[in-house]
């Protein structure tokens, strides 16, 4: 999923970028308010990590300002600051969790994953679909108890169209989410259509993907 960290600690930024490529999230990291505040206004990410005590911004103005532009990220407050109130105020301005310096990165990791269940609606890390389970956390797909031999970028873009199940996804919010910002001048929309057709013939040696439907003039939709 695609990520905007932004901590003016650069050596806790890296470290938290590292480790969180590694678990599979598209990462981008920025020390200013300003140059998230521009990044923001122009891309669509699925998290926001935030720093309060930043050099040049107010923390709390940043989340106004995601909520303001339509942002759909769920934003977590990583910050030094104990004060109840400062907690209190990110949630009411729409934060999702507060994490409190220093932290593990796994458990900055395991509260990632329990907003993404909250934000779409699981009960589990288990999603069935069409005949198929994926375990979230495990990244493994399985049809009939066997695994399905999916590579780790189809594993991520199919993971987004099935959290998003029955939401039509346009092939630049795949792109987005997937590999980078929409920014990237290499984009290039044949470039999701050949990824979601090999995802397709790989899914059919298992069984049926009549779920996975192409939304004519959009991109693509799971629907179950």
């Amino acid at each position: 999923m695609n990520t905007l960290i932004v901590e003016d600690n650069k050596e806790l930024a890296l470290e938290m970028a590292d480790y969180l490529r590694k678990e599979r999230f598209v990462c981008e990291v920025v020390h200013t308010g300003g140059e998230a505040s521009e990044l923001i206004a122009v891309n669509q990410y699925d998290f926001l990590l935030l720093d309060l005590g930043l050099p040049d911004y107010d923390g709390f103005d940043l989340i106004t300002e995601a909520k303001k532009e339509g942002s759909e990220a769920a934003i977590i407050i990583i910050t030094a600051r104990g004060d109840v109130a400062d907690k209190v105020k990110g949630l009411d301005l729409g934060a999702d969790d507060y994490l409190s310096k220093p932290f593990a990165l796994v458990e900055l990791l395991s509260r990632m994953h329990a907003v993404a269940r909250r934000k779409f609606k699981m009960d589990t890390n288990v999603i069935l679909f069409g005949g198929f389970e994926m375990d979230v956390n495990a990244r493994v797909v399985r049809f009939s108890g066997g695994d399905v031999d999916v590579t780790r970028k189809q594993f991520d873009l199919l993971q987004y169209l099935v959290m998003n199940r029955n939401r039509s996804l346009s092939r630049i919010q795949l792109y987005e989410h997937i590999w980078r910002n929409t920014l990237d001048d290499q984009y290039d929309s044949n470039f999701i259509d050949v990824h979601i057709k090999n995802l397709r013939k790989k899914m059919a040696e298992y069984g049926p993907v009549d779920w996975l439907v192409t939304v004519r003039g959009v991109g693509y939709k799971a629907v179950f």
